[in-house]
């Protein structure tokens, strides 16, 4: 199975990385549609999209109206997303005064109570985190393989989202900050370093992919690498274009 990541940033494109959304060509599934999703035009495979939307925060949900260039390229695309975020998207985002343009996609509203099965075949749970305004993470599996991501919440080993992203392949997790700014980040509704790594370590996921970081930020490594791999050996921290089999 191969992702690749269009955006790995937070908050704002920067020079290094844009915001979030991740895709799995072979199967037509999008991860959030951040100032990336332009970058799914050239790398579209199938005639159908399975949108995925953590959340309304506008560096998840901008792109959603970049999609309307594969209208005629695609012949179905489905957006999952909380009623709340499905609020935002119609009466703010796809309103007349900000973009005239009825979305190209049919809006499926998820609460985490059920399974979804998804066009390439894959089933679809979400599940709520804790983030200012709510959010949403997603877990998808296959018959034989697994991915979950989580963006926008404070990773913590009490948190009650471990539940569902046990033993999967690929964990796609957020880490805005480093270590040192856990105050700030449980105020903002994200990550350190330390919990992600505890995490990944503690639901047994066999690959951990470090995503959302803070594009203020003008290093290459953020948040400081060596602190997970030392707890999660080979964890990968996100940049833009990469692609990762699981």
């Amino acid at each position: 199975m191969r992702i690749v990541a269009l955006g790995t940033g937070g908050f704002h494109p920067s020079e290094m990385r844009h915001s979030a959304c991740f895709f799995l060509p072979t199967e037509g599934i999008v991860l959030d549609g951040g100032t990336s999703t332009f970058r799914i035009k050239s790398r579209l495979e199938t005639e159908y999209l399975d949108i995925l939307v953590s959340h309304a925060h506008l560096d998840h949900i901008v792109g959603l109206t970049y999609l309307i260039e594969l209208r005629d390229a695609c012949s179905t695309m489905r957006g999952f997303m909380s009623s709340k975020t499905a609020a935002a998207v119609r009466d703010h985002l796809f309103c007349e005064p900000i973009f005239p343009v009825k979305p190209p996609f049919s809006i499926v509203e998820v609460d985490g109570s059920n399974s979804h099965t998804l066009q390439s075949g894959c089933t679809m749970r979400c599940f709520p985190l804790i983030h200012p305004g709510g959010s949403f993470g997603y877990r998808l599996d296959w018959t034989d393989k697994s991915l979950a991501y989580v963006t926008d919440t404070t990773a913590a080993l009490d948190a009650s989202y471990l539940e569902h992203i046990q033993d999967v392949d690929l964990l796609i997790h957020e880490c805005y900050f480093p270590d040192g700014q856990e105050e700030l980040a449980k105020k903002t509704g994200h990550s350190c370093a330390t919990p992600v790594a505890q995490v990944a370590q503690a639901v047994n996921a066999k690959q951990l992919l470090i995503v959302h970081v803070d594009p203020t930020s003008a290093t290459a490594d953020p948040i400081n690498m060596d602190v997970i791999c030392n707890i999660f050996p080979g964890a990968q921290l996100g940049t833009d274009l990469m692609e990762l089999d699981f």
